[in-house]
């Protein structure tokens, strides 16, 4: 009987423990990690995120085919599970720059290559795009409360049997020797994997974002909003919370910052951004802040690491380095 051993909890340690439970009933399989469900460390990024569906992937290589199942699981998990915390919403795309130069488009077509797959694009018209935008168009997504999401997975894990252990790795190796019996070891430890004895990975850096929650206006927004700015890291989004109540705005993408301390000052950068993009929210100043987070995504020079490799004669998967995307693409592992 194989016995998998997933490193990580994150929402990719989550799903990939749930993929392999879904190929291998009979499987003995392990979740371990420093940070689960619940925690609020900055390291754990997966806890402040967004989240969203958008799609990153532009070179029509395996992170479209990545998004795409993924969008197909969320499709499926929104209808048949409306607990887990995913549910459609529509998402309001505006971008400072022409569209050709946004980096947006496939290059080989073109083309923005999900429209099929999210059952077209509506362009917004001139007269509604916001001041400083050059074009816009609203697409099919998927919202997601995390602080629902994430506890759900974990439910199914234990529902599946899949054992959850808390435990700190210093070096890869410590896996198999905490665990003899390991087939293979997966290695979802998102920034973790900069530090991890064994991996190392120079090419990892923290991405620091900013968000707040603050509570919704009386008439609950409709749709997420999203404006790209001129200057890569500055994007602004406006992602509503839905049964829960309540509003995300953020946000930034910060390259190297380690710091897990909210920059109140920013913050007010946050909430102007936001209220001149979506004025049903309100004044700035009258905002209601219900609290403020900061989450390090685990970034990586070249995209994520999605390989096998045998190290004295054991099997070990990478699959961390997802940055930004790691809700839009978590489901990937199905691809592996």
């Amino acid at each position: 009987m194989p016995f998998f051993l997933v490193i990580g909890a994150g929402v990719v340690g989550l799903t990939t423990a749930l993929e392999l439970r879904s190929r291998y009933p009979e499987a003995k399989i392990v979740i371990a990690a420093k940070y689960l469900p619940g925690d609020s460390a900055p390291e754990y990024t997966s806890a402040w995120g967004g989240a969203n569906w958008f799609p990153a992937a532009t070179d029509n290589g395996p992170q479209q085919d990545w998004e795409a199942i993924t969008y197909r699981k969320f499709k499926t998990l929104s209808s048949d599970k409306p607990e887990c915390g995913i549910r459609p919403m529509n998402i309001r795309w505006h971008y400072e720059n022409p569209i050709e130069t946004t980096g947006i488009l496939t290059p080989a077509t073109g083309k923005l290559w999900f429209e099929d797959l999210v059952g077209g694009l509506k362009k917004i018209e001139k007269d509604e795009l916001p001041e400083g935008t050059a074009f816009g168009f609203e697409m099919a997504s998927f919202v997601i409360d995390v602080q629902k999401y994430l506890p759900w997975l974990q439910t199914e894990a234990i529902r599946l049997n899949i054992e959850i252990h808390r435990r700190i790795f210093g070096h890869i190796d410590e896996a198999f020797k905490l665990y003899p019996q390991a087939t293979a070891v997966f290695n979802c430890t998102g920034l973790g994997a900069m530090s991890l004895g064994g991996v190392a990975d120079n090419s990892m850096f923290p991405a620091r974002g900013q968000i707040m929650l603050v509570q919704g206006p009386e008439k609950p927004l409709q749709n997420m909003y999203f404006r790209a700015p001129h200057r890569a890291g500055e994007a602004t989004h406006i992602f509503p919370r839905g049964e829960r109540g309540g509003v995300i705005l953020g946000g930034c993408r910060q390259k190297n910052n380690w710091s897990g301390e909210v920059d109140l000052a920013f913050a007010e950068v946050i909430k102007r951004r936001c209220c001149s993009l979506v004025p049903e929210l309100g004044k700035p100043e009258d905002l209601k802040i219900i609290k403020h987070g900061v989450g390090l995504r685990p970034g990586r020079e070249g995209g994520p690491r999605v390989e096998s490799e045998i190290r004295d004669g054991k099997m070990i998967i990478h699959n961390y380095g997802a940055g930004g995307v790691g809700f839009q693409a978590s489901w990937y592992v199905s691809a592996i």
